[in-house]
């Protein structure tokens, strides 16, 4: 299962594709609404959220709720386009009031994607770059996480950090999973802790007044995986490198971790390693979670627990020094609607990039062509683990 994006940050739609959908899956549309609405909400987001409420619509591949086993075209509406329409006309004369954006800013793809691409206007960068895309991201993983709970299995996400504000967790591997949705949706930065919740919005209120934007980390954690997707046998193909590409493919991510990830480097062997146990009642298991679900590339069975850290955004209120492309002069660099911190906003991306890989994961092993088939081919597997482990 594979997605395929396009669209402008200020174009008429965002689209997605999504091909190697099985047939036979129950799509909502209800569903996908909610985790767009999700992706748009946070503390600290910026004034495009308040024009756009985010809606899908699908365009094909589903018939009365259910897929066919073809492409499935999801778009989403930009409200903004009205604002727009002559600035970003597919055809036609540019208008002559066009002003152009020619001072880059830094940390964004704007100068970067215009020396790469020979334009003298960075919003032919930007408005691709622009995070905006990810809404078509989280529609389509709408596919994914459908399938997925077919399958019985459930992603979700929380905020540990936004600026210096951290929730501090004693053992993330052991607590992560039993952390419960419905808290963390309560929260306005997504995090299940009330005080550290707290902190975190009164960090963003401050970065808001100073004119900065805050990064931070999140988890993404996933439960009711069998164990064996994934493979040993090349880099690529390892779960661990397709989850690191999927993650690092989100604008702003600078860092991802599986597990205890870069505190396992400062560790003996003997304390990293999760001993493997086995019961006629959980048949192999381990009696930790370090590896945080994902051992050669291939999951455990244990629950995915995997980090990542955002950079703070590109877009400050009171800008950095840059150069005018036209001039060569130094100058401050451009000013879009942006938002002061979307680490809540990242982590519900985040969530749909893990939901594709563990769906494509299972549809690798399962097979792909309709739900009965793999799910009748998922409770082979699961009935020759269970006499394997008696």
């Amino acid at each position: 299962m594979h997605y395929v994006t396009a669209g402008e940050s200020h174009g008429p739609c965002l689209t997605a594709i999504v091909s190697g959908v099985p047939a036979g899956l129950s799509v909502s549309e209800t569903q996908i609404n909610a985790d767009l609405k999700r992706r748009q909400s946070g503390y600290g987001r910026g004034g495009r959220q308040d024009i756009e409420s985010d809606v899908v619509s699908v365009v094909s591949g589903v018939r009365f709720g259910v897929t066919l086993g073809s492409p499935v075209t999801l778009q989403v509406a930009n409200r903004d386009w009205a604002n727009w329409s002559e600035r970003m006309a597919a055809f036609g004369e540019a208008p002559e009031d066009l002003q152009r954006e020619v001072t880059p800013r830094p940390g964004h793809a704007d100068l970067v994607g215009a020396l790469k691409n020979n334009t003298d206007d960075c919003r032919n960068v930007l408005e691709r770059a622009s995070a905006r895309e990810t809404a078509a991201r989280v529609a389509a993983a709408g596919i994914a996480r459908e399938f997925l709970a077919a399958v019985g299995v459930e992603v979700f996400s929380y905020v540990t950090r936004i600026g210096t504000a951290a929730f501090v967790e004693d053992d993330p591997m052991v607590a992560a999973p039993d952390y419960k949705p419905l808290d963390i949706e309560m929260s306005e930065v997504r995090c299940p802790d009330p005080e550290a919740s707290e902190h975190m919005c009164r960090m963003i209120d401050v970065a808001r007044v100073q004119g900065e934007s805050l990064g931070g980390e999140f988890r993404v954690v996933a439960t009711g995986l069998v164990p064996g997707l994934g493979d040993f046998d090349s880099g690529r193909n390892r779960l661990s490198s397709r989850l690191g590409a999927a993650l690092f493919s989100i604008p702003a991510i600078k860092g991802v971790e599986i597990g205890r990830g870069f505190a396992t480097a400062g560790m003996q062997g003997s304390a990293v390693h999760d001993p493997i146990t086995q019961s006629k009642r959980r048949g192999f298991s381990r009696a930790s979670n370090n590896a945080g679900g994902l051992e050669g590339g291939m999951t455990t069975g244990m629950p995915l627990i995997v980090t990542a850290a955002m950079k703070p955004i590109p877009t400050l209120q009171s800008p950095l020094g840059t150069v005018n492309i036209d001039t060569m002069e130094p100058v401050s660099a451009s000013t879009e609607r942006s938002d002061v911190c979307a680490v809540p906003a990242a982590a519900v991306v985040a969530e749909s990039e893990v939901a594709f890989v563990l769906a494509d994961a299972y549809l690798r092993k399962f097979g792909s062509d309709n739900m009965a088939d793999i799910l009748s081919s998922l409770e082979s597997y699961r009935k020759r683990l269970r006499t394997q482990s008696r």
